[in-house]
């Protein structure tokens, strides 16, 4: 446009009347219009880029020709699985070694005591007290061989990884002891594992330990080593049951005196004899090799590979237990690019206190954690005007989830979710949770409030944690992600659920070098396991979404029928009764001889009180469970959810009994990985039950 035209358009009567009243608005307004340009400003300024994924998102896995409808994921760039990443890591021993030169001797296992900053100590010191535990072994008659088994019965601390590296070192094999197990698992598996030598931490547990040797339950234990200071009376004790007690210390001190060279694992060689947990009967021991492991990390550093990039300035916060191979996965990803790792102290109460102070970038979580998170920052939102504001803040971030954006410097995070991100130290950038479902709304909330990469897998024990990872990018929730690239992935027909292969639906089977080789001793369950052409059959059933993704829709393991001969999946059932607000668990329950379902329901005891009130009732939380009326109103809601999720008419409960005690690990009627131990609680509800089914006429 040329000066003159300019001037003359500037002229134009629209425009002298516009500038006319714009003088007219008052001073609030124009600062308001000015706030407004600013913050559009600011948007644009900030809004950054979606993730580039690794993958067409709406193709995430394809078939593999010749294997009855097996699916790959397309990161693969062939359809042999990925066995290892780097060329020179096929080893948990070489894992380590990779990070120590990655880190260039920087800090490696960090610990605290209370109100205190993390101590650490650099890879190289974790290094040398390793391979002088190893050289102790050694030292003690044992051999360096994937046939010698010793037990680690501690919680998560710098001592469990030194010894496990020891262990590598010399090709031996480290055996977990759940620190939630119970004595009489404990006792199993010492005597299963052949178990001569324990590593434990607390005098207490030595105790324990001791006292199975004097009741000749444990003959076999011969040396155990403690980790933190105890009596001279523990020391006595043991060698009158011809059990040797030592010092952590004094066991290192053995080896440094007598050290012996490295003698490192194959690939092939066995590393772990993992414990499942089991909802019935003894544990079983998943017998786990270097290249399970290797192979799992290996393809997590696979998929987020151009996103993610773990470094030496990298921070786990380690407390989810190292006895199960979730966080032994994840902490050998972070041990193979040198980053750090901080270990809570003990205390889950005291996590968001080590949270704070260790600020880690990379946290992995369970699905219990994330919604207790969830219902603590909507229960904080006590008035209508604050939820409006959350759900609505959450909502504008959502919609950039939706486009593949992630990121924690909006308006909302800088207003609104700050203080959430703050409580886990303000530094995460990426998150991972497994073990369980978790529901989509808790996940599409916590991804937009968190602003940073968090992921969702699926797997077991015996595929070593994962078979299946949601991809950078796809932020949508609701599956498991597409095959992980170290394994295939194939549905094959439950008949008798009527889910069909040919429709995209059945058993989940696995197949690939994450898979286990079997239980330890064991070969009838082994064959339940794993069939002839070495497919891992997982009891669960899942379903291929059109874009390559997996969701898991029932478990095959715990169906059983109703007298009319309707099949019944009591996990597919809970999960949905559990989204009802006054509803912490659910126990659904039936049997072959009635014709209904019926249920053992404990409330939530943040979210009784206030449901409650809404509805009119009010008392402590025994008042409420006691009171017919909310038992009524609860059973009502459950129905309804049940109803809006497609529950069929048999598979809606009847009736329920309240509970106040939480289902738990310590009240055994859950196991350490936090699943229902159906048997123990059909035996502990008998009399409600009965009573249910007595009552109740339909």
């Amino acid at each position: 446009m040329q000066a003159h035209e300019l001037f003359r358009y500037l002229r134009m009567p629209e425009l002298m009347d516009l500038r006319q009243y714009v003088r007219t608005l008052p001073t609030n307004t124009l600062m308001g219009f000015g706030a407004f340009a600013a913050l559009t400003t600011f948007w644009y300024a900030t809004r950054p880029k979606a993730l580039k994924p690794p993958c067409d998102l709406s193709m995430q896995s394809v078939e593999v020709e010749g294997t009855d409808g097996a699916r790959r994921s397309t990161i693969l760039e062939s359809d042999e699985p990925l066995s290892f990443f780097y060329d020179d890591v096929t080893t948990l021993y070489e894992i380590f070694q990779r990070g120590m030169q990655m880190s260039n001797n920087g800090p490696c296992l960090g610990s605290r005591k209370p109100d205190q900053p993390y101590e650490w100590i650099s890879y190289k010191e974790v290094a040398d007290k390793a391979e002088c535990v190893g050289s102790a072994l050694l030292q003690k008659g044992y051999k360096a061989s994937p046939d010698q088994y010793f037990g680690i019965f501690a919680q998560n601390r710098p001592e469990w990884v030194i010894i496990e590296q020891g262990c590598y070192a010399y090709s031996m094999v480290v055996v977990p002891l759940y620190d939630t197990l119970g004595n009489e698992a404990i006792t199993y598996i010492i005597n299963k594992a052949e178990l001569s030598l324990v590593f434990v931490d607390k005098p207490e547990k030595t105790n324990l330990m001791l006292e199975s040797v004097e009741n000749k339950l444990t003959p076999i234990l011969k040396i155990i080593v403690v980790m933190d200071p105890f009596d001279i009376d523990l020391v006595e004790r043991g060698k009158k049951c011809g059990v040797e007690v030592i010092s952590m210390k004094a066991f290192e001190d053995l080896g440094r005196a007598n050290r012996r060279k490295p003698k490192p694992p194959s690939s092939g060689d066995l590393a772990v004899i993992c414990f499942t947990s089991g909802t019935t009967g003894n544990p079983k021991g998943a017998l786990i090799t270097h290249q399970n492991v290797v192979s799992d990390c290996s393809a997590f550093v696979k998929v987020t590979e151009n996103v993610v990039s773990p470094s030496p300035d990298d921070i786990l916060i380690s407390f989810l237990p190292l006895a199960h191979m979730f966080e032994r996965v994840v902490e050998c990803v972070m041990l193979c690019h040198g980053a750090k790792i901080g270990f809570f102290q003990g205390d889950i109460r005291l996590l968001m206190d080590d949270l704070k102070m260790l600020q880690p970038t990379i946290f992995p979580v369970v699905p219990r954690l994330l919604n207790r998170m969830f219902d603590k920052i909507f229960g904080q939102a006590n008035t209508t005007m604050k939820r409006w504001i959350l759900d609505f803040a959450s909502k504008r971030k959502e919609a950039e989830l939706r486009s593949g954006i992630i990121r924690n410097n909006s308006l909302w995070d800088k207003f609104i979710f700050h203080k959430i991100q703050a409580s886990l130290g303000g530094k995460v950038r990426l998150m991972i949770t497994g073990a369980a479902p978790v529901s989509a709304t808790v996940l599409t909330f916590l991804r937009a409030a968190l602003g940073c990469q968090f992921y969702e897998g699926y797997g077991q024990t015996e595929c070593t944690a994962g078979c299946s990872l949601t991809v950078p990018g796809d932020w949508t929730a609701g599956h498991v992600g597409a095959p992980m690239p170290c394994c295939l992935i194939k549905l094959v027909d439950v008949e008798e659920m009527n889910y069909l292969a040919a429709k995209g639906e059945g058993e989940i089977c696995v197949k690939g070098p994450n898979v286990f080789k079997g239980y330890l001793k064991d070969p009838a369950k082994t064959a339940e396991a794993l069939d002839k052409d070495g497919w891992l059959h997982t009891g669960d059933v899942g379903k291929w979404l059109p874009n390559g993704t997996l969701k898991i829709i029932d478990r095959k393991k715990h169906i059983f029928k109703l007298a009319q001969g309707e099949y019944i999946a009591p996990e597919k059932i809970e999960n949905i009764y559990q989204r009802s607000e006054p509803v912490a668990q659910v126990f659904v329950y039936g049997e072959s001889l009635q014709a209904f379902l019926i249920g053992i329901v404990v409330p939530d005891v943040e979210t009784l009180s206030p449901w409650a009130k809404k509805k009119g009732f009010s008392g402590s939380i025994t008042d409420l469970c006691r009171n017919k009326d909310v038992k009524k109103a609860i059973l009502e809601d459950m129905v309804r959810l049940g109803k809006e999720a497609g529950l069929k008419t048999f598979e809606q409960v009847k009736g329920i009994a309240l509970h106040s005690e939480l289902f738990s690990v310590e009240n055994g009627l859950l196991t350490p990985t936090l699943k229902a131990k159906r048997p123990e609680l059909r035996k502990y509800f008998r009399a409600q039950i009965d009573e249910l089914y007595s009552t109740i006429k339909i």
